[in-house]
C-alpha cells in the first residue's frame, strides 16, 4: 500500500487559494453528499439551542442536514450556501424555508435580525475575520454563533489510519479552538462520541464526499479506493458487505456576540 501523508496538524491554517479550491468541490454532486453524510447528535443540537433561539441562519448549510434538525426543533431558519446544487437538494427536504445562494462572508441578509448563526461542517471554508464580522452583523445584540463538526474519531488508532487513507481533511483536533473575530468572546466547547454503522461501499461513498477525492485525478482516486480495499478487507479483515460500527465524534463551539459599540 502506498505511504499516506499524516493529517494536517493545524487544520484551520490554509491559504485562501487552497481553501477556495477545495471548497469548490462541493458546488456540484450534492445528492451523493447528502446520502452519506450523517446528521448531528441530539445532545449537540441541545448545545446549539441552549439559549432558546427563535430565529437562526444556517450558513454553509449544504444539503440541509443540520438545517432540518433546527427546523424540527421549531427554530425559524434561513439557509445559506454558495452552491445552488446543494440548495436544490435542501429545497426537496425543506420546501418551505427561505434559502439564499451566498457566501458566509457576505450573505446580504438583514442586519441585527437573528438569535443564532450556525456553521455545521463549514467554518473551515470561510475567511474567518470576514465571516465573524458578517455573523456579528446578522445577530441581535447578544446572539450566539455556533460551529459544529462531525468527524471520524481519530483518537482510536484504526480509525486514525482509516481517516488518513480517506484523506479526511476536515478532521480537526478537538482541542484546537476555531479562530473567531474580535466581535465574539472566548467560545464554550462540547464534545460527544457516537458511532455510525458502515459497510465497505459506504466507506467508499463517504470518501467520495470529501474535498480531496472530489478534486483528485482519476489515478489518485483509484489509488485511494485500492488502499481502502486493502485496509478494510485484508488488514482489518472485514467482509465488504459487513456493517461495522465506525467511531465518530461531534465537537462544537458556541460564542456570544460582544455588545455593539
Amino acid at each position: 500500500m502506498a505511504e499516506i501523508p499524516s493529517l494536517p496538524q493545524r487544520a484551520f491554517v490554509v491559504s485562501a487559494q487552497r481553501r477556495d479550491e477545495l471548497a469548490s468541490a462541493f458546488l456540484s454532486d450534492a445528492e451523493s453528499y447528502d446520502r452519506i453524510r450523517p446528521s448531528y447528535p441530539e445532545a449537540a443540537l441541545d448545545f446549539a439551542l441552549q439559549h432558546h433561539p427563535a430565529t437562526a441562519v444556517d450558513i454553509g448549510c449544504g444539503s440541509g442536514i443540520f438545517t432540518e434538525q433546527l427546523v424540527a426543533r421549531g427554530v425559524e431558519t434561513t439557509a445559506v450556501d454558495p452552491s445552488q446544487d446543494m440548495l436544490s437538494v435542501l429545497a426537496k427536504r425543506l420546501p418551505d424555508i427561505a434559502t439564499l445562494c451566498a457566501s458566509g462572508e457576505d450573505t446580504g441578509l438583514a442586519e441585527n435580525h437573528f438569535d443564532l448563526v450556525t456553521y455545521a461542517q463549514a467554518w473551515h471554508w470561510v475567511d474567518h475575520p470576514k465571516a465573524s464580522a458578517e455573523a456579528a452583523r446578522l445577530l441581535h445584540g447578544h446572539g450566539w454563533l455556533t460551529l459544529l463538526w462531525n468527524q471520524l474519531d481519530v483518537s482510536i488508532p484504526w480509525v486514525h489510519r482509516l481517516a488518513r487513507i480517506m484523506h479526511a481533511g476536515d478532521v480537526h483536533r478537538p482541542e484546537l479552538e476555531p479562530p473567531l473575530g474580535q466581535e465574539f468572546g472566548k467560545p464554550e466547547h462540547g464534545i460527544w462520541h457516537w458511532s455510525m454503522p458502515l459497510d465497505f461501499q459506504e466507506i467508499i461513498e463517504l470518501t467520495k464526499s470529501r474535498s480531496y477525492y472530489r478534486k483528485a485525478t482519476g489515478t489518485t482516486r483509484a489509488r485511494v479506493e485500492a488502499n481502502l480495499a486493502w485496509y478494510w478487507t485484508e488488514h482489518l479483515g472485514y467482509e465488504r458487505s459487513e456493517k461495522v460500527q465506525v467511531p465518530y465524534l461531534t465537537h462544537a463551539w458556541r460564542s456570544r456576540r460582544r455588545t455593539r459599540q
